[in-house]
């Protein structure tokens, strides 16, 4: 039997290049308030998390100066971004006071804000909040959605953007 030829976990760089091994989603999280004040952000640490109740989950690192201003709206919009949309998850990640130029969104009367073109939308409401380490793990309840398993998803691997292949037969 071998031994396997671990690092100890102690610096960001191991820790990052071990995360980046594992293929995430990446999704917006958006609201508005009358359609006027736009806030949102990018997020790739999204995962389902229960059918009863419906759950959902992103980390937002605990120096996010978006999350407090989402925090307490009461709806959401979570956008699975489509597997062609790099550049406008790339613009959400980048300045706040940039997010949104070029984005074409859709919105409910409630303040869910979404991705125009996203493989599927999710409004939201704030269910739980956990501390965890660097990071808030957030619990969000899904209210109503909509989706199109069709539109392949975005996927951040290895510090990158990447494309499903074909499915095997």
């Amino acid at each position: 039997m071998r031994t396997p030829d671990l690092s100890p976990a102690e610096t960001p760089e191991v820790l990052r290049r071990a995360y980046s091994c594992f293929p995430s989603g990446v999704v917006a999280v958006c609201a508005h308030d009358d359609g006027t004040d736009f806030v949102g952000m990018a997020a790739s640490s999204f995962s389902t998390v229960s059918i009863d109740p419906p759950l959902v989950s992103v980390c937002v690192q605990n120096t996010s100066s978006t999350w407090p201003r989402l925090r307490d709206r009461a709806t959401v919009g979570v956008s699975v971004f489509a597997h062609d949309q790099s550049e406008l998850c790339r613009r959400l990640a980048g300045p706040a006071a940039e997010r949104f130029t070029g984005v074409d969104v859709l919105s409910t009367a409630d303040g869910a804000l979404f991705v125009d073109g996203a493989a599927a939308h999710l409004a939201c409401d704030l269910h739980a909040e956990y501390p965890a380490g660097d990071h808030t793990v957030v619990l969000l309840r899904i209210r109503s959605l909509w989706a199109n398993p069709r539109v392949d998803p975005l996927v951040f691997h290895a510090s990158t953007f990447r494309a499903f292949e074909t499915p095997l037969a």
